[in-house]
């Protein structure tokens, strides 16, 4: 385990280093109020961004790791696929959308 500021890191088995603790936007429909609340997340500190198709959000996400000025590669996003994208092919598409969204996703739940 590694600490980052405030925060403390995982070492993934790819070496990939994931914060142990995020900031979440499930259930912000508000994409304004997404937006501001990511980007005071991450000015606070928070590392990792929990976001998913699902929740309509993901752009809102991505417009805020944009105007935060952080480097991508310090930010950690997690998105998950909803079940209707399952199968390998629609699985794909839903992955390109998320990172389209999102700017770059850096792990994601199927």
């Amino acid at each position: 385990m590694t600490t980052d500021g405030n925060f403390r890191n995982i070492v993934l088995n790819n070496g990939v280093k994931m914060p142990l603790l995020g900031f979440g936007v499930y259930r912000i429909t508000d994409q304004k109020v997404c937006e501001d609340s990511v980007l005071e997340a991450l000015n606070a500190g928070y590392r990792l961004i929990d976001t998913a198709a699902l929740y309509l959000n993901e752009e809102a996400v991505g417009r805020a790791i944009k105007r935060s000025k952080i480097p991508r590669e310090e930010i950690f996003v997690t998105s998950k696929v909803w079940v209707q994208d399952a199968g390998y092919e629609t699985t794909k598409k839903a992955f390109e959308r998320s990172l389209k969204d999102c700017s770059l996703i850096t792990l994601i739940f199927i």
